[in-house]
């Protein structure tokens, strides 16, 4: 029996919510740069569950946040901040690809704790005000 678009939702929800979960850990122990990779997991995987709820089950391969949610925009109940729009931008350029590792240590270079407990409040922040988009 296949998932019906609530399910299919709910699921992306669940993981997102755990990578989530899996940042403040990071952030705790002092692992800033995988802390905000988590964060940029966590809001990829609400906003692709949302891309279900508003489009359909083919959601883009992609891991850019903003351009993914600019595929349903215009679907939502409200506008998206231009400074929401900036902090996917942020949280985008976090993504670790493991097939780069010098990436990553160049981002390490990049990523203190000030910034990682930054990253981590706004994403808090976002993730709350996506919630408020499911329809």
């Amino acid at each position: 029996m296949a998932m019906s678009s609530e399910e299919k939702f709910e699921h992306w929800l669940d993981v997102a919510q755990y990578d989530l979960r899996t940042a403040e850990v990071l952030l705790n122990n002092g692992i800033w740069i995988y802390a905000v990779f988590m964060c940029q997991q966590a809001v990829e995987k609400l906003v692709k569950g949302l891309y279900i709820l508003y489009l359909d089950d083919n959601v883009p391969k992609i891991h850019s946040i903003e351009t993914i949610i600019e595929f349903f925009e215009d679907n939502l109940p409200v506008k998206v901040p231009p400074e929401t729009l900036d902090f996917f931008e942020t949280l985008s350029s976090c993504y670790l690809n493991n097939r780069y590792p010098e990436y990553k240590d160049k981002m390490g270079v990049k990523i203190k704790e000030p910034e990682a407990k930054a990253l981590f409040s706004q994403t808090k922040e976002v993730f709350a005000w996506l919630l408020t988009l499911k329809p």
